[in-house]
């Protein structure tokens, strides 16, 4: 699964062949076949696994004393892979947007890990005491997701950190009611 997520993220789901990913897994293609009768059913696996890295990623970040620390975290995380964005663009963004061409329902199964990492950052702001947490929550995403595709685009690494530095100046500020 993970050299799926891998392939699908590098290449596109629609250029990425089971053999593709038989060959990054190190495994016979009948291995692949074996769980996954059609690629289908397995970019369907690989939203799944955003999703439970997602769960993973979010549970790591509960850990952390207050949801300003979390909030930073996980845009330092962001800025973290700044070099994969700067080749490849964000992992799960480019692939929800891959998929949203599509017409099979696995559009929708994208939208819903979306849209649990918009519930969770949503979430942060709420414990900040914010009455605008929804919209402070799609401002931070759709900023991270404007960021990985200029990073991505342009293939500057840098893009993603400075704008990861003004991301925590504005959590920051946020966090101190301003």
């Amino acid at each position: 699964m993970r050299a799926a997520v891998r392939v699908f993220h590098e290449q596109g789901v629609e250029k990425t062949t089971l053999g593709d990913v038989a060959r990054a897994a190190e495994v016979p293609l009948g291995n692949v076949y074996y769980y996954f009768k059609t690629k289908d059913l397995l970019v369907e696996a690989a939203v799944d696994a955003h999703c439970a890295q997602l769960d993973a990623l979010t549970r790591q970040l509960d850990a952390l004393p207050d949801p300003a620390a979390r909030l930073r975290a996980l845009v330092a995380g962001w800025v973290e892979q700044r070099e994969t964005a700067a080749r490849f663009g964000c992992p799960f963004g480019t692939l929800a947007t891959e998929l949203d061409k599509r017409d099979d329902g696995l559009d929708l199964a994208a939208a819903k890990v979306m849209r649990a990492m918009l519930d969770w950052v949503e979430s942060q702001f709420a414990q900040l005491g914010r009455a605008d947490a929804a919209a402070l929550a799609v401002e931070l995403l759709a900023a991270y997701q404007g960021m990985s595709v200029l990073t991505n685009t342009l293939r500057d690494p840098g893009l993603m950190a400075a704008q990861g530095e003004r991301l925590l100046s504005w959590i920051d500020g946020i966090a101190a009611g301003r």
